[in-house]
């Protein structure tokens, strides 16, 4: 795991959902059978993935999918293809997913899939005949009302609509057993940008109620991918400034702020955002230090993991594009800094939102267009960011801990209501 002076933690994903559940739990009165069955995993298969290689070599790759609960409605968690993506990791990714679609409310469970290999050193047939194999090796728990993948690190549009085909060999035309797909394939307008858009504007929501001005506003993107660039574009679009990136390959700032366009031109020709024209080179650890407003960190878990990794950080509002970047030890170092932390679960839920739009469209076999699917987006994150804020407020609890007491509440609700207690 990257963090800032590159030593990992010593919590593993799954011990830091464990460490947050167990907070809430004792925060909301949870009985103790009721909460041991919210955290355990309903499913959890592991499975051989053998691909032939373009050179005509056999080589096996380990694939995962996690469902962690249902009681909501189908399960629903991305696929990540990247090399090293775990069990636990996964089961980590399956559980914050059925607390996010609750915490949005919408019809879904949480679920996770990942294969433990590295995409970039794979050519696109031996991605396709990754994709298919490790499908057909979990079809059986997949499903439009059952488990519905989507896309994650390291996987994109393309890949899904190998997903879908791949199953509808097997099951017949089946668009809404995943989503995130192409436009041509029953994706969803708006789904690509979905995420990066939802950050930003819970960032808006966030900075409103902390009296953050936006204008001119200094912003850092940890992590340049899909989520890191389009919340970079949102947040200049808004009138920020976007004055530091980092991927993988290293980071770059410029004080005046870095030219997006260019920037974006600069990456699909190299790969990384190092090397950009007029920018300061740095590390990829030294962006966490530049001074901000802003930071959002959109790349892989527990970037910042310790006291003294959270004291380094200089920024006044954290709002989380990846899934459980901070640790437990980081968030309790910015609460004592007086550090905003807006959540992962509800931060990036705009992804899964969409999802579920396209989802909808999906069995309606109607498109909607694509100011509808912002619309409804938007509104969907202001009711679950006024419901977070008004919670943290009335118990006087960080953002994280209200977003994660409203949403094991509303799955433990809906398993008394299904007769399971």
């Amino acid at each position: 795991m990257a963090t800032i002076t590159g030593v990992s933690t010593h919590m593993n994903d799954w011990q830091i959902v464990v460490s947050r559940f167990d907070e809430v739990a004792k925060l909301i009165s949870l009985a103790e059978p009721m909460k041991k069955s919210l955290l355990l995993p309903f499913r959890e298969v592991t499975v051989e993935v053998p691909v032939r290689m373009d050179d005509g070599r056999l080589e096996s790759f380990l694939g995962y999918r996690v469902q962690h609960n249902g009681a909501r409605g189908p399960m629903k968690g991305g696929i990540r293809y990247h090399e090293k993506a775990d069990l636990e990791e996964v089961r980590a990714l399956a559980a914050l997913m059925t607390l996010k679609t609750a915490l949005v409310d919408i019809p879904f469970g949480g679920a996770k899939g990942g294969v433990q290999v590295d995409p970039n050193r794979l050519s696109q047939a031996e991605l396709e005949r990754l994709t298919r194999r490790f499908i057909s090796r979990v079809s059986l728990m997949l499903g439009p009302y059952r488990d519905v993948p989507a896309p994650d690190v390291g996987t994109n549009p393309g890949i899904m609509a190998w997903v879908m085909d791949e199953y509808g060999r097997k099951y017949g035309y089946t668009p809404a057993v995943v989503t995130g797909k192409p436009i041509s394939l029953g994706g969803s307008l708006g789904r690509i940008e979905a995420t990066g858009r939802g950050v930003v504007h819970c960032l808006k929501l966030a900075a409103r109620d902390a009296g953050i001005p936006l204008e001119g506003a200094r912003v850092v993107v940890q992590g340049f991918g899909n989520v890191g660039f389009h919340a970079a574009a949102f947040c200049a679009q808004a009138g920020m400034r976007v004055v530091a990136a980092a991927d993988v390959g290293g980071a770059i700032h410029d004080e005046r702020g870095l030219d997006l366009e260019a920037l974006s031109r600069h990456v699909r020709a190299t790969g990384h955002v190092t090397g950009f024209a007029g920018a300061e080179q740095l590390r990829g650890d030294d962006i966490f230090r530049i001074p901000c407003e802003f930071l959002i960190p959109a790349a892989l878990s527990s970037v910042i993991s310790t006291p003294a990794h959270a004291r380094e950080v200089q920024c006044r509002m954290i709002v989380e594009g990846a899934n459980a970047p901070l640790t437990p030890q980081a968030d309790e170092i910015f609460r004592e800094r007086g550090i905003v932390v807006v959540p992962d679960i509800l931060a990036n839920a705009g992804g899964v939102i969409v999802s579920y739009f396209e989802w909808t469209q999906n069995l309606q076999q109607y498109r909607w267009e694509l100011e509808a699917v912002n619309a409804a987006l938007e509104k969907q994150l202001n009711k679950a960011y006024g419901e977070v804020f008004a919670f943290a407020q009335e118990r006087n609890v960080t953002l994280r801990t209200a977003a994660y007491a409203l949403a094991v509440q509303r799955v433990a609700d809906a398993e008394m209501q299904r007769g399971t207690f």
